[in-house]
């Protein structure tokens, strides 16, 4: 923390609040003005900003750094009353850079919602995209979303996103960035509403200002209930596989609201964005998949079967929260338990509704910690085994089983037997390395009967791959993934490199290549 002092920076540097509580430096400079009229700006980036020093000057840069050419984009930050070093840090790329607009609130508005509906209104671009201040953009990122709105004319575009932790890497919502899309629906796509934080999107800043979307003034879920009316505003949305943000999750990143947020704080936001999507009276497809997404996962998933739960030593202020949330559904013409997408869900979606509150938290406690499944096939169905009388088969969407894998002269043939509700939209076997997600090799499948796949894998191409670990998945409905369980060991040496099939910690297959 720095010795930064908010009025005696505000006296230096001569800011003055507007009725509104805030203070634009540099828009009303004449170098600033001119400079606008000479060259209108492709694109407007918006960043909210609180207390970020620690990773404002790599986001910052990752802007300046853009490959479309910084003189192109329009920079619009916004400090929601930062009291560490900030201020004069925004205030210095200010001064250096005419074409980023820094504008300082009088106070703290405890969401990232104003400053971001700021930044909305004072965007001249024909495009926006958010970026938070401790996050960061892949060097091309605004120039691929940016060509794709141009070429298709669509109203939005999503791209990839990698969530950076300590130790590892994974991609974010890969049902966004799967595949190259171009002029759909999104409501085509079954998780589009699964995954509404402000990453990788760019969208017409007019769809926000024709249909006045804006972000709800709440210290949880804002952007949630944001991209849920743009994503419903949308006549066409594109997405592409390209990188384009960095989801800064490190262990030392702990000034973000989300981690600041209590669960019944989230709860109590989550329940306002389910009375708000009820009132909107979408049509029923579109609804379904919204209240879907807030039902099962912000209402099950993330409450229910999370450590702060089996921690709580008060579960019924838990079982008198989700009670309101069940008062929602009442006035619903469909179950929405139908709707859900991991059968284990609506297993204890009915425990609740059967007074069976108390068994909740040890079958998902047993879910988390029993890594290696006892998976078995009843009349052609998969079940997960479970240690509970009452509950002892709990069906699951897919499941894959090895069967054998063996090297031959000129190729890795690999046989395994796979059952499920989507055993006919199989789509590939992909290879991902571990060390980098962004690494993958995809094949096609050959299916020899209902349920035998087989994949045969050239050894010269297997000569391409790069050393490391591999994690090995069966991809189905264009982004959902399965390992395969139950496997033996094999192994060959080839071109100086030993290649390693071998059963991971959580008995699924995997690939080293040492």
């Amino acid at each position: 923390m720095s010795n930064y002092n908010k009025k005696q920076f505000e006296a230096q540097n001569k800011i003055e609040y507007n009725n509104d509580g805030y203070y634009v430096y540099n828009k009303k400079s004449s170098i600033f003005s001119a400079l606008k009229k000479k060259k209108e700006k492709l694109l407007t980036v918006v960043t909210p900003v609180y207390n970020a020093e620690k990773y404002l000057s790599k986001t910052v840069d990752s802007v300046i750094n853009q490959t479309i050419g910084f003189d192109n984009v329009e920079y619009i930050l916004v400090d929601d009353g930062s009291n560490d070093n900030s201020r004069p840090m925004l205030l210095e790329y200010a001064q250096k850079y005419q074409n980023m607009m820094v504008v300082f609130l009088k106070e703290n508005t405890g969401t990232p919602a104003q400053p971001r509906n700021l930044g909305i209104e004072l965007a001249t671009a024909p495009y926006i995209t958010f970026l938070d201040a401790d996050d960061w953009l892949e060097n091309n990122g605004l120039e691929v979303l940016y060509n794709i709105l141009k070429e298709t004319n669509d109203d939005y575009v999503v791209g990839k996103t990698i969530q950076v932790e300590n130790k590892s890497t994974k991609i974010v919502g890969e049902h966004e960035s799967c595949k190259e899309r171009r002029g759909i629906q999104a409501t085509s796509i079954p998780h589009i509403f699964q995954h509404l934080g402000p990453r990788s999107r760019m969208m017409k800043t007019s769809l926000l200002r024709d249909n006045n979307i804006r972000y709800p003034e709440m210290k949880y879920a804002e952007d949630k209930q944001f991209f849920i009316d743009v994503l419903v505003a949308t006549k066409t949305i594109s997405t592409t596989t390209n990188v384009i943000y960095y989801l800064n999750r490190l262990d030392e990143n702990d000034a973000s609201l989300t981690k600041q947020t209590s669960i019944m704080q989230k709860m109590d936001t989550n329940i306002k964005v389910i009375d708000y999507v009820k009132a909107k009276k979408l049509d029923e497809k579109t609804e379904k998949m919204i209240l879907n997404r807030l039902y099962e996962f912000d209402c099950i998933t993330r409450f229910f079967n999370r450590q702060h739960f089996f921690k709580s030593k008060n579960k019924q202020a838990y079982y008198d929260k989700f009670n309101e949330v069940i008062e929602t559904t009442k006035d619903l013409s469909y179950s929405i338990e139908d709707q859900f997408f991991h059968p284990i869900n609506k297993v204890v979606y009915n425990m609740f509704l059967n007074g069976e509150q108390d068994k909740i938290a040890d079958l998902f406690k047993w879910d988390k910690k029993e890594k290696v499944k006892d998976i078995v096939i009843l009349e052609n169905e998969p079940y997960m085994v479970t240690p509970f009388e009452d509950k002892k088969h709990i069906r699951v969407s897919m499941a894959g089983f090895y069967e054998e894998g063996a090297f031959g002269e000129s190729d890795y043939v690999l046989d395994f037997h796979l059952y499920g509700d989507s055993i006919d939209n199989v789509n590939d076997i992909i290879l991902r390395d571990r060390g980098n997600t962004v690494n993958q090799y995809s094949f096609e499948l050959e299916r020899i009967d209902k349920h035998h796949f087989r994949l045969t894998l050239p050894l010269t191409t297997m000569l391409e791959f790069g050393k490391g670990s591999y994690a090995i998945f069966i991809r189905y409905n264009e982004y959902q993934k399965i390992s395969l369980i139950r496997m033996d060991y094999t192994q060959k040496v080839m071109d100086k490199k030993l290649y390693q099939f071998y059963t991971t910690i959580n008995s699924n297959l995997g690939l080293n290549i040492k």
